[in-house]
């Protein structure tokens, strides 16, 4: 079940990091991520009002925790609107695996807080930072459009430790005392807050999109929660380490669909980095 569930889970997972460029692209990235996070509050709001017994752990904890809480989700609306902008500047073949990095950053700040790093995740570490250097070479047809590559990709890595901090956060200090649903709540409730306010500076900030264009949103909202509910399902019937793995595969799902419905096409320099960023993160989990 647990390696169903975690194949499951990179499926929606990587088809999210195709739409989520399709999306800011039409309607703005910040724009793109508040709608996306809009709908997956309401939706996830109805989840907990179903099933309310999934909340009933999170009264009972501190306000520390919740604080500390509300710092993760921050950090993760911080990394979806990061990564929102690394794929309208660059290709989600590129783009979705170097996210994927973001163990290698929640193992970073493990290490930096007390955690033994051994030889093995230092090198992969390594590993990782070599393809992360191969994806950028550009071919010379390309070169032209080399800084904006570039761009794209310092911005993937910046949403890659926003996400490893922010996950960080949630495992050690959030995900156990207010459970895995609540949680999440908590990160689009706060998305959707701290969005809000930028949205209202803009004369077209919170005017609903085109009708054409709302279908990608929910889209993007639904395959998002079905690969974190996979995710869980798979964690709590089978083993958690198994399912994480798995679940990295989300990073090559999207190369593959990227291919196959944008025809976005690497240099075999990018393609040797982007599978040696796969195996790096596949490994470090």
């Amino acid at each position: 079940m647990d390696v169903l569930m975690g194949l499951l889970a990179a499926l929606m997972w990587g088809g999210t990091d195709v739409l989520v460029g399709l999306n800011a692209r039409a309607v703005g990235v910040r724009r793109a991520v508040f709608f996306s996070q809009a709908i997956a509050l309401l939706l996830l709001s109805l989840w907990l009002l179903v099933f309310p017994q999934l909340a009933l752990r999170a009264f009972e904890v501190p306000l520390q925790v919740w604080l500390l809480g509300v710092l993760a989700a921050l950090l993760a609306v911080a990394g979806a609107v990061m990564l929102a902008q690394a794929l309208v500047l660059g290709k989600a073949a590129i783009i979705s695996p170097l996210v994927t990095l973001y163990g290698l950053f929640t193992t970073l700040l493990s290490w930096a807080t007390g955690e033994q790093l051994s030889l093995v995740q230092f090198s992969i570490i390594c590993l990782c930072v070599f393809g992360v250097l191969l994806t950028s070479v550009q071919p010379r047809a390309e070169a032209a459009g080399h800084p904006r590559m570039l761009r794209s990709i310092i911005c993937a890595l910046g949403a890659a430790a926003l996400y490893g901090a922010s996950f960080w956060l949630q495992g050690r200090y959030t995900l156990v005392a207010v459970g895995p649903i609540p949680a999440l709540w908590l990160v689009y409730l706060v998305g959707v807050l701290g969005l809000s306010f930028s949205m209202l500076r803009s004369a077209h900030g919170l005017r609903l999109p085109a009708l054409k264009l709302c279908a990608p949103l929910v889209l993007v909202s639904v395959l998002n929660l079905g690969g974190f509910l996979a995710f869980s399902y798979g964690a709590l019937a089978g083993s958690v380490s198994v399912v994480t793995v798995i679940s990295t595969l989300s990073g090559g799902i999207a190369t593959v669909l990227a291919y196959l419905v944008f025809k976005e096409k690497l240099s075999w320099v990018q393609v040797l980095g982007v599978g040696l960023v796969l195996v790096g993160a596949f490994a470090l989990h």
